[in-house]
């Protein structure tokens, strides 16, 4: 407040001297108070958690004069500068981070100037907390020592820790990590570490306990939010040993042994203990409660148990001795004791072996001779064996194995005591083979069990074995693949099977036959097992190329097995191709092909297989192509038209003549010729719409043609029989017969139809075959379909199509074998009005009125 009294004099003094001066007023700031942003700064107040470059402030003040004012800032000197401004603005941005519990305070110098005087003030920025430090502990990480004795809810530590913030950033509150699995509480407000209630320590369970204990602020706002922050530190507490624990003996539980040599005097045993308080254990003592029967004694100090008497007086086999130790103290005070029973046996010495012995006494060596594959379960009479250990209880008993190949043979009894006769069982009998061991050995062998010196004894066991025909003789493959070239001559090798017997002498001797369908042809050597061809037989591929049968191998006994033999006849090539002709017809129209084909008899690909060729020509002009392999001739693709090949050829004549080779691509290879003579001609249109088009596409196929035909015809009668049964039902409805009933029709329209019908009448001239003017004129006849079918006329019929040309054969020249031709297109002529309607239909429509008239005058 005196500063500010302060400043006011300043500014009236200064306000005085500059009304003496020309009035030159010095600028000032507004003061806005504490809470506002702009003005001079007073009492400004920052958060701590304000971020760095954060407009803060605004400086803000006037000149009087009313000139133009700037504004600056700055701290004492050796202080740090936590703020900047800007001259022209008076915005003050934060440039250093703030710290509340490093400086709680900011001291400001800042300043107004018109050009002409500065003004400047001081300011302190108070800077605000914020929740930002974690507590502290003051005493953790830290340890501490408790006695095991002492009780629960008892207060063992206090924790501290401090929290720099202010308010509730600053109080404090502790928690345990853990809690439920921990021996210990703390209190949450005073930090005081208790043993949790109905909870007590044990030195020997656990020596060292580690607590992690959680300090935890109130929370406070930070950067907007509110925020909790805790630490932790661990408090190591060790656990002070009592004495509360007896006695603990060591390595129970105890046994030991008086043997038959054992003499008066010998230590027999010795007994440890030690004091369950491990951290400060008191010495032990020892003595016997009960049992020793005044034949054994036990050394005070160190626990040795000693025998008194001779192991020959001892009355009982088994001692059961309670053994007590007890604490004793530096003072010599018997304190807290714990007792064990010590287990003293009188055993016999483990002296004797096992021993094996046959009928003549003592005896390591057993052999027996017997047939192969005894019977499961069958005992080795032959074997006579005894077993026998000398020694007395445990000593005498002993275990019994059988040593060798793979459990053929079971030993019985397998655990003996002094003494057993020996069995032997057959355990695998197909494993007892004589194909595979003429000889068996086995080691008998005759180990003790309970002793620790494990004494043994070992006998072996040879068997030799006879053999039996047990087995069927066995071929070398399941079947057999053999090739054999056609045309072989009788009796040639084809191929050899092989079986053998395993078994001895006349057993294992085999003997081969052939049965089956396909063994006609073939013979075996019954010993040797080749398979030949009979002396009469031929093998042909093309007849017969797959053969298979059956061998069997049979044993003297009658054991047989059965393999299969596929035998494959090898096609040569022994056929040449052939054609169906040598001197072949074609006709070839221009840019159609003609195909020959020639057969090869033989079975198998490459001898079958045909190549085709060319070679000659007459005329000597080659326009033709072949494939080779389908046979099909074409005209070189550059000849269209007749014209062409009359310029090559130089002659008007079409007919060629050509020599075709057929070859085979067998080893060797052979070949056949024929003579084709082909007549060139060139296609022709048919005017007459579709139906043309298609008769004249069909030109090669005649079956094709009449096929037409044929269902042409079959249309036209479904469809009279549809409009003479209309008729017959409407006459028959009127009840009126009306046989010479004129019928009028109307003037059918005119339109151009698609299809023409076979049966309608014909301009003679409509179709005309355009030649050549230097070739003779001839008739354009069709030999390869010459049939001609000429529909008789019907009843009634007014008229007939006009009849075919007559055809001379004798006139046959070598001309396009088709119908095909240019058609000239007639200039469309009228017809009278009474010839439009078909004469072939009128007449079918006649005759089957007059047909359902007659029908009709009969049923009345």
């Amino acid at each position: 407040m005196r500063n500010v009294q302060l400043l006011q004099l300043t500014q009236v003094f200064l306000f005085i001297h500059s009304g003496f001066a020309q009035a030159d007023f010095g600028p000032f700031f507004y003061d806005n108070g504490p809470y506002s942003k702009n003005g001079n700064m007073a009492l400004f107040s920052l958060s701590e958690d304000t971020p760095i470059g954060s407009q803060i402030y605004c400086l803000n003040g006037t000149d009087p004069e009313g000139s133009t004012v700037t504004y600056g800032l700055s701290f004492e000197p050796g202080s740090k500068k936590y703020f900047s401004v800007n001259p022209n603005t008076g915005i003050i941005t934060l440039i250093e981070a703030l710290d509340r519990e490093k400086q709680d305070s900011i001291d400001v110098l800042v300043s107004i100037s018109d050009g002409q005087s500065q003004v400047e003030e001081r300011v302190t920025v108070f800077v605000m907390d914020t929740n930002d430090e974690k507590p502290e502990f003051l005493n953790l990480p830290g340890m501490t020592s408790v006695l095991e004795t002492t009780e629960s809810e008892s207060s063992i530590y206090r924790v501290e820790a401090v929290d720099r913030d202010t308010g509730s950033g600053g109080s404090v509150t502790y928690f345990l990590q853990n809690p439920l699995a921990s021996l210990f509480t703390i209190d949450r407000y005073s930090g005081i570490l208790k043993i949790k209630s109905g909870e007590t320590l044990d030195y020997e369970k656990t020596k060292t306990h580690f607590v992690t204990v959680i300090a935890k602020d109130g929370g406070g706002n930070y950067n907007g939010k509110e925020q909790f922050l805790s630490s932790s530190a661990t408090l190591t507490i060790h656990i002070v040993d009592a004495q509360d624990t007896p006695p603990v003996f060591m390595g129970t539980p105890y046994f030991g042994y008086v043997y038959e040599v054992t003499s008066p005097g010998s230590e027999i045993f010795n007994v440890q203990a030690k004091d369950g308080d491990v951290g400060s254990p008191n010495s032990v003592v020892y003595s016997f409660e009960e049992g020793d029967d005044g034949v054994f004694s036990i050394n005070k100090f160190s626990g040795h148990i000693t025998l008194l008497t001779s192991p020959a007086d001892l009355r009982r086999e088994i001692f059961n001795i309670r053994v007590r130790a007890t604490e004793v103290n530096e003072g010599g005070d018997l304190l807290e004791h714990s007792s064990t029973t010590v287990v003293i046996r009188v055993v016999d010495l483990n002296n004797n072996p096992p021993t094996f012995y046959g009928e003549s006494g003592r005896q390591n060596m057993f052999e027996l001779t017997m047939y192969e594959h005894p019977a499961e379960g069958e005992i080795l009479r032959g074997l006579r064996i005894t077993v026998n250990d000398s020694d007395q209880g445990a000593n005498a008993k002993f275990n019994l194995r059988l040593i060798g190949p793979s459990r053929m043979l079971k030993v019985v009894p397998q655990t003996v005591l002094n003494e057993a006769q020996v069995t032997i069982l057959v355990e695998d009998s197909a494993a007892i083979d004589y194909e595979r061991h003429h000889f068996l050995t086995f080691k008998l062998l005759a180990l003790e069990v309970d002793t620790p010196e494990r004494f043994s004894a070992t006998a072996d066991i040879v068997i030799h074995l006879l053999d039996t025909n047990d087995n069927a003789p066995k071929f070398s493959a399941e079947y057999y693949i053999a090739r054999i070239p056609e045309n072989s001559p009788g009796g040639t090798n084809v191929v050899t099977v092989t079986a053998t017997d395993p078994d001895s002498g006349p057993w294992g001797d085999v003997t081969y036959s052939l049965y089956g369908s396909g063994a006609d042809l073939f013979l075996i050597q019954p010993t040797s097992g080749i398979i030949y061809t009979q002396a009469w037989a031929s093998l042909d591929a093309e007849v017969r190329s797959k053969y298979n049968f059956y061998v069997k191998a049979e044993d003297a006994e009658g054991k047989y097995s059965v393999t299969e033999v596929f035998v494959t006849v090898l096609d040569l090539n022994d056929h040449p191709p052939a054609f169906n002709q040598n001197l072949m017809e074609k006709t070839m129209v221009i840019g159609a092909p003609v195909k020959i084909e020639a057969v090869d008899d033989d079975a198998e690909i490459p001898n079958n297989v045909i190549e085709y060729t060319i070679m000659k020509t007459e005329p000597n002009a080659n326009i033709f192509d072949i494939d080779a392999d389908t046979g099909e001739i074409n005209l070189k693709s550059y000849i269209k038209s007749m014209a062409i090949i009359q310029n090559i050829t130089n002659k008007r004549d079409s007919s060629w003549s050509l020599v075709v080779q057929a070859r085979d691509r067998g080893q060797p290879s052979f070949s056949t010729t024929a003579v084709v003579k082909i007549d060139i001609t060139e296609a022709t249109r048919l005017s007459g719409g579709p139906l043309s088009t298609m008769i004249m596409q069909s030109r090669t196929n005649p079956l094709h043609i009449l096929g037409m035909l044929g269902g042409a015809i079959c249309l036209l009668v479904l469809v009279t029989v549809i409009i003479s049964t209309v008729m017959f039902m409407r006459n028959k409805k009127t009840n009126r017969i009306l046989p010479n009933r004129r019928v009028r029709r109307r003037k059918p329209q005119q339109q151009n139809s698609w299809i023409n019908s076979p049966f309608r009448r014909q301009d003679p001239d409509k179709f005309k075959v355009e030649e050549p003017e230097s070739a003779p004129a001839v008739e354009n006849v069709n030999y390869n379909n010459n049939v001609v079918r000429i529909w008789p006329p019907p009843p009634c019929a007014p008229s007939l199509p006009p009849p075919p040309p007559p055809s001379l054969p004798r006139d046959r020249q070598w001309t396009v074998p088709t119908v095909s031709a240019h058609v000239p297109v007639p200039k469309p002529r009228k017809r009278p009005p009474s010839n439009q309607q078909d004469p072939v239909n009128r007449a079918l429509v006649s005759e089957l009125k007059l047909r359902l008239e007659q029908k009709r005058i009969n049923n009345q």
